[in-house]
């Protein structure tokens, strides 16, 4: 049963990933883009990571990706462009795209394959676990972390705030 969820996750993330680039639209290229991670998370909680599942969620499909949504939203991409430029970017996209399947060529080429198996279950990325580490061993780091975010949103508010004349 693993594997059929392995192979099923692998199978919809490259789709989802070919979806993304091959997509004429924009706004599907960035839904995919979003589905694809949402599999990638899949994968880590095949892996027993939960919380670097739900970490993987929150910052990536979460934040970023909706950040990407708003940008595509706001920018006008249905604009033509020039001709001539469109010919040196689609030869600078298939040589990148050739020496991308070369890397994968010579990558795949010194992988031996053999059966998936399931990790054992011993509970390193379940959330119980990381809290219980982050809260003993690294809790001053943790800390110190905090305070540093804490003072970032509070300097990147005073410099977004209006001065009134």
């Amino acid at each position: 049963m693993d594997q059929l969820i392995f192979f099923s996750l692998s199978a919809l993330t490259l789709l989802s990933g070919l979806l993304t680039v091959f997509s004429r639209k924009s706004m599907y290229s960035v839904l995919s883009l979003i589905f694809c991670l949402f599999t990638v998370a899949g994968h880590y909680i095949l892996l027993n990571a939960h919380f670097l599942a739900i970490t993987h969620i929150i910052v990536y499909a979460g934040a970023i990706m909706v950040l990407f949504l708003f940008v595509v939203m706001l920018l006008n991409l249905n604009t033509t462009s020039d001709k001539s430029k469109a010919f040196y970017f689609r030869a600078a996209a298939v040589s990148g795209a050739g020496m991308l399947f070369l890397v994968l060529i010579a990558s795949l080429k010194s992988t031996t394959l053999g059966a998936y198996y399931a990790p054992t279950d011993t509970g390193m990325g379940v959330v119980e676990h990381v809290g219980k580490r982050l809260f003993t061993d690294y809790l001053l780091p943790f800390e110190i972390s905090s305070i540093l975010f804490l003072s970032a949103m509070i300097g990147s508010v005073l410099l977004a705030k209006k001065e009134k004349k």
